[in-house]
C-alpha cells in the first residue's frame, strides 16, 4: 500500500484539534522552549512567542523574514533570515547580530534549521527561486559552528526542509520536500553527516516541517494532503490528523508534558496572498506519545 492509500486507511482515531491563535500571515518553524511556543511568521517578518493558551508573550521582527530557530548553549537564539540567506543571533539584550552569512553556499532561500547541544546549526535551503518559477535543483545543508564558521554538511538534497536530531545526538533526519521522503544521516563526533539513507518514503507527498516523539516516530506536516501524519522508520503511517480549512506546514510537540502537538496552518503559501488574508493560525492536537526531549 502506498502513502496516498495509507492516508485514508489509517485505523487510529485522529485526536481532536483546537485553534489557540489566529491572524498570522504564514506561521512556520515552531519550537517549544522554556514553557512557550516560538514560531516564525515567515511572510509577516516576525517571530512570535506564545503562552500555552495562545496569548502573545513577545514578538520581534527579523530582516528578510524568519524561518528556522534554535538556541545556543549560552541561551542566545539563532534564527534564519530566509531572503537575506543569513543566520542571526539574538543576544540576551534582545539585539540581533549576524551570526553567519549563508548566501555564498545557499542557492535558494535559507529555510528550516535544527541546533544541536553544542550549538552547531544545520540549515537547509529551498535551492531555487520557487516563487518565480525556476526549475527545482538539488542543494545542500550547511553546518554552522557555534562561532559562525560555515561548512557544507550534506549535498544533493531536494529542498532540505524540517529537520530533527535524535536525543543521543547521533542521527539527523531531514524532510526532503521535493524528493517526497524523510532522509536520515549519522552524525559523527565532529558533526559531519554520513551514511545517508531513507527514513521514510512518502510516496509522492511532499513533507514540510517535522518533529520527533519519544518512540522515535516523526510527525510530518503534509500540506497538499491537508494532514499531519505520524510516521515510523520504514514509512508506516501510524496516525493521520486531518486539518480543516487550511493546510499544515509545520508541527512541534510541546506543552507541560510534551503531548501537545502544535500545528502551523495557513490557507495558502504565496506571500502575495498570505500577507493580505492573514489566515495563518496555530492549532493544537492532544496526542498519546510525548516529545523525544531532543533540543528543538
Amino acid at each position: 500500500m502506498g502513502f496516498a492509500e495509507e492516508l485514508t486507511a489509517v485505523g487510529v482515531k485522529a485526536p481532536m484539534i483546537r485553534t489557540i491563535a489566529r491572524g498570522f500571515a504564514f506561521p512556520e518553524g515552531p519550537r517549544w522552549h522554556e514553557g512557550r511556543l516560538w514560531f516564525a511568521d515567515q511572510h509577516g517578518g516576525t517571530v512570535y512567542v506564545l503562552e500555552p493558551d495562545g496569548s502573545i508573550h513577545e514578538h520581534f521582527d527579523v530582516p528578510g523574514g524568519p524561518s528556522g530557530m534554535g538556541w545556543l548553549p549560552n541561551g542566545d537564539l539563532l534564527v534564519v533570515s530566509m531572503d537575506e540567506r543569513r543566520l542571526y543571533r539574538r543576544r540576551s539584550d534582545a539585539q540581533l547580530v549576524v551570526h553567519a552569512e549563508l548566501a555564498d553556499i545557499h542557492s535558494g532561500q535559507s529555510n528550516d534549521m535544527v541546533v544541536d547541544h553544542l550549538g552547531r546549526a544545520y540549515v537547509g535551503n529551498v535551492g531555487f527561486d520557487y516563487f518565480n518559477g525556476e526549475a527545482p535543483r538539488p542543494t545542500c545543508i550547511v553546518a554552522v559552528a557555534d562561532e559562525g564558521m560555515v561548512t557544507v554538511a550534506a549535498d544533493h538534497l531536494h529542498c532540505p526542509n524540517g529537520s530533527v536530531i535524535t536525543p543521543d545526538g547521533r542521527t539527523f533526519i531531514v524532510a526532503e520536500t521535493f524528493a517526497f521522503r524523510l532522509t536520515a544521516f549519522d552524525i559523527d563526533a565532529e558533526g559531519r553527516l554520513s551514511n545517508r539513507r531513507i527514513f521514510a518514503d512518502l510516496g509522492g507527498y511532499a513533507p514540510d516541517g517535522i518533529c520527533l516523539d519519544a518512540e522515535g516516530c516523526v510527525w510530518v506536516a503534509v500540506a497538499l494532503a491537508n494532514s499531519v501524519v505520524r510516521v515510523r522508520e520504514g514509512g508506516e503511517i501510524l496516525t493521520q490528523i486531518p486539518i480543516e480549512g487550511a493546510r499544515p506546514y509545520a508541527c512541534m510537540l510541546g506543552g507541560m508534558d510534551g503531548r501537545d502537538l502544535f500545528i502551523c496552518c495557513a490557507s495558502d503559501h504565496d506571500p502575495a496572498v498570505t500577507v493580505k488574508v492573514r489566515s495563518g493560525r496555530i492549532d493544537v492536537a492532544r496526542v498519546d506519545v510525548g516529545s523525544s526531549g531532543a533540543r528543538p
